[in-house]
């Protein structure tokens, strides 16, 4: 490589004026010179006036919201702000005058203005979480609570059928309690774990009832401790589900404490709750305080489980303060079950589960229990 040489352009040059019979060569002809252009502007001396800017003629202003539906919006037509498309928040879209709905900005056809739950609004408004399910979900409890209770003076397989009921809607409304759902898996899972310790009541027979009862259970912690472990979600997602499984299984399995219990004790318990949840249902619907609902409800359950022990041909020997105790406790344990129901804001489908189910659920121990220790 040469220290000084022709630069590179000009040796193309060369060589393709060689290649073409230029007889021309690049060291006794000067180099060509560039085109001059004209500017584009003619020269102004410093100073001098110029022609001012023709005024902005502002566009003339539209209300928000009153363009009519018929005047089709062009995409790349900028709106208010300066931009083709502002930020129009959800449900704050206008709409037609009278009617609390919004149109979208695109198609400007009318949508139908979101409702709010009572407890999306109750959360929204920062009010209690406690929402109390109400007067239909009480009517529910003290018709099934009721089938029980006929149903156990007929018979154990008769009993059976409500039963069934009961422990299928408490491991529905348990999971959607704790926000869970759909839960099909867990669910179905709980339902077994009912349906298993009911036919082992049926094998064992109520002499071999805690057994029966205890050892399902116990199995049945096991074999959900072992799918959340095979389970590819997180770790607090695996403990979450492992816990509501487990409680929703848990009740499920111990309301099949009324078919071990004494067909009497089912019977005067049953209507025990339904008195106590529709007692408390009422008076909450009065809108006086849940103190005031326990304080009625308690008496009118042990008053029940005292008029049914009386009135209807149950065994004998049993005095009718027995019987009214018997009522209190399943009283107490439907309230609290009841109680349960209505927290952290329960939306309408927990109410119509849980708050049918739970009251019920929760009072299988008592029933029981008391039953053993009191006839």
């Amino acid at each position: 490589m040469r220290r000084y040489g022709w630069p590179r352009a000009a040796r193309s040059r060369c060589s393709r004026r060689s290649q073409e019979g230029d007889t021309r060569s690049m060291s006794n002809q000067p180099y060509e010179t560039y085109e001059t252009y004209e500017p584009y502007l003619p020269p102004q001396a410093y100073g001098a006036a110029s022609q001012p800017l023709p005024p902005e003629v502002p566009a003339a202003s539209v209300p928000y919201g009153a363009r009519s539906a018929g005047a089709p919006s062009h995409a790349g037509a900028p709106e208010e702000g300066g931009f083709a498309h502002p930020f129009r928040p959800w449900g704050h879209l206008p709409g037609p005058q009278g009617t609390g709905g919004g149109t979208t900005a695109q198609s400007g056809q009318d949508d139908p203005a979101p409702t709010l739950t009572a407890a999306q609004r109750a959360r929204a408004e920062g009010r209690s979480p406690v929402i109390e399910p109400g007067l239909q979900p009480a009517a529910l409890t003290a018709v099934l609570g009721l089938l029980l209770s006929g149903a156990a003076a007929v018979g154990q397989y008769a009993l059976l059928v409500p039963l069934v009921v009961l422990q299928a809607v408490t491991a529905a409304g348990w999971f959607r309690l704790n926000g869970m759902w759909p839960a099909r898996q867990g669910i179905a899972l709980a339902f077994a774990g009912a349906l298993v310790a009911d036919t082992a009541l049926l094998v064992a027979g109520r002499g071999n009832a805690p057994a029966a009862i205890l050892g399902t259970l116990g199995v049945w912690v096991l074999l959900a401790l072992v799918l959340q472990l095979r389970s590819h979600a997180s770790p607090d997602e695996r403990m979450y589900g492992l816990m509501a499984t487990v409680a929703s299984a848990a009740l499920a399995i111990i309301a099949a404490g009324h078919l071990a219990a004494d067909p009497d004790a089912v019977t005067v318990g049953g209507v025990a709750v339904a008195v106590a949840v529709l007692v408390s249902a009422l008076v909450r619907a009065l809108s006086l305080p849940a103190v005031v609902s326990v304080v009625l409800a308690l008496p009118a359950a042990a008053g029940a489980g005292f008029a049914v022990g009386e009135i209807a041909p149950l065994s004998g020997g049993t005095s009718g303060l027995q019987w009214a105790l018997l009522g209190l406790g399943a009283g107490v344990c439907a309230l609290v079950g009841h109680r349960v129901a209505s927290y952290d804001y329960p939306s309408r489908f927990v109410h119509m589960t849980a708050g049918v189910a739970l009251p019920l659920a929760a009072a299988a121990p008592a029933v029981y229990l008391l039953g053993r220790g009191l006839l």
